[in-house]
């Protein structure tokens, strides 16, 4: 897999992801299959149809990339290079029937850390929302676009001014844990969302739309892709791994204005 075509894969996986958004928007208004529901998520039928057509998208192009899926979709990780793939990232809206989820599929790539230690980061990102048909993308190295568009950050650095998003975790204890921060937060800033689509938080970061998003415990396949394209348009995706499977806090920004977020949370 040496000498990998990036922009080929890139082409691959939005073909992949536009495909998937089409099943989404097709079934906007329709009634909802539920596989599993808890207090603060839910699990459809149509998120592990969508994982299956990709998947089976991509891999009859890329047979020897891994595949790492959210639903349930695992390797051994032994090749040079995965796809990490959310076939629909803001379950809970799509299934209330509000048109804000995308589809996410990152490629990542094996290197070796300082330590000696193989990890994995992203070299190409792909976040697709069939309901605006918004198609944003990024090769490591390169621009984030939107629909073709080169994008930027915001260049607003003063908090008052912004307008940051948070995302609320899946587990009760880490939900009370956060609650407090939202209280610091809110009369510090202009505004604060609360969108229910980490990829397209990350996205909207790197289009300006918003300055900021913050989230603790989201997982890897939500944030694989948009992080990519935030730092390909100037942005600043920190984040930090916790225990557990695959979980991160993350402070995605403009690259202006962390060090004022972190001293509130």
């Amino acid at each position: 897999m040496n000498g990998i075509d990036l922009t080929q894969t890139l082409n691959i996986a939005v073909d992949a992801a536009k495909t998937a958004g089409l099943l989404l928007k097709q079934n906007l208004t329709s009634q909802k299959i539920a596989d599993s529901v808890s207090q603060y998520d839910i699990k459809l039928e149509l998120d592990t149809r969508c994982q299956d057509l990709i998947h089976k998208h991509l891999h009859t192009r890329f047979p020897d990339i891994d595949f790492l899926g959210e639903e349930g979709e695992r390797a051994d990780f032994k090749n040079q290079y995965r796809w990490v793939v959310d076939p629909i990232d803001g379950t809970v809206n799509f299934a209330y029937g509000i048109p804000h989820a995308c589809v996410s599929i990152a490629l990542q790539e094996s290197i070796q850390s300082n330590t000696g230690e193989n990890t994995f980061h992203t070299v190409v990102g792909v976040v697709y929302d069939p309901f605006c048909d918004e198609l944003w993308t990024g090769i490591r190295g390169g621009e984030g676009r939107l629909n073709g568009t080169p994008i930027r950050v915001s260049d607003r650095d003063s908090l008052d001014e912004t307008v940051i998003s948070i995302g609320f975790a899946k587990l009760d204890p880490t939900l009370r844990k956060l609650l407090p921060k939202l209280d610091a937060i809110v009369p510090k800033v202009r505004k604060v969302r609360i969108m229910g689509s980490a990829a397209l938080d990350l996205v909207y970061v790197a289009t300006g739309r918003l300055d900021a998003y913050w989230e603790c415990g989201v997982r890897l396949w939500d944030i694989a892709a948009g992080g990519l394209i935030l730092e390909c348009a100037g942005g600043e995706f920190w984040n930090k791994q916790l225990s557990g499977d695959l979980k991160y806090l993350i402070i995605a920004s403009n690259g202006r204005i962390r060090d004022q977020l972190q001293q509130l949370i």
